[in-house]
């Protein structure tokens, strides 16, 4: 199991993008963008493959209370029937899943589980 991305909300997704280009060596992925959901995104790779995620998501504002920052921690853990049994597991330990077991817009397998303090966490194929 590894880290496979920090997620963060922002309001200005390109100046972000530049910030983290131009200071911190950052390699941005194709714009991601869902038009019914009115969510953008860019995937920056850093020198040592770790990841960012920059998302913008409409008026994110007026829909979250805390509507910028840290958004999510991404695992990956093996391939889907380990994201299924890893979510089985935190299901059965009571852990809240705001996000079934599903393939989403960009073809990733995920789920989401609330750690105990509510944060996302989301958990992924490879």
């Amino acid at each position: 199991m590894r880290i496979e991305d920090i997620g963060l909300w922002v309001e200005d997704l390109d100046k972000m993008r530049a910030f983290y280009e131009t200071y911190f060596g950052a390699r941005a992925n194709d714009l991601y963008h869902n038009p019914q959901k009115v969510f953008k995104s860019y995937f920056l790779t850093f020198v040592d493959d770790a990841y960012l995620e920059l998302m913008t998501w409409g008026d994110i504002a007026e829909r979250h209370e805390n509507a910028f920052g840290c958004a999510h921690l991404a695992y990956v853990v093996g391939d889907e029937a380990d994201v299924d049994v890893l979510m089985g597991r935190l299901r059965e330990a009571g852990y809240a899943v705001v996000g079934e077991p599903r393939r989403i817009g960009d073809g990733c397998y995920e789920s989401v589980v609330l750690d105990t303090e509510g944060n996302q966490i989301e958990i992924t194929a490879a």
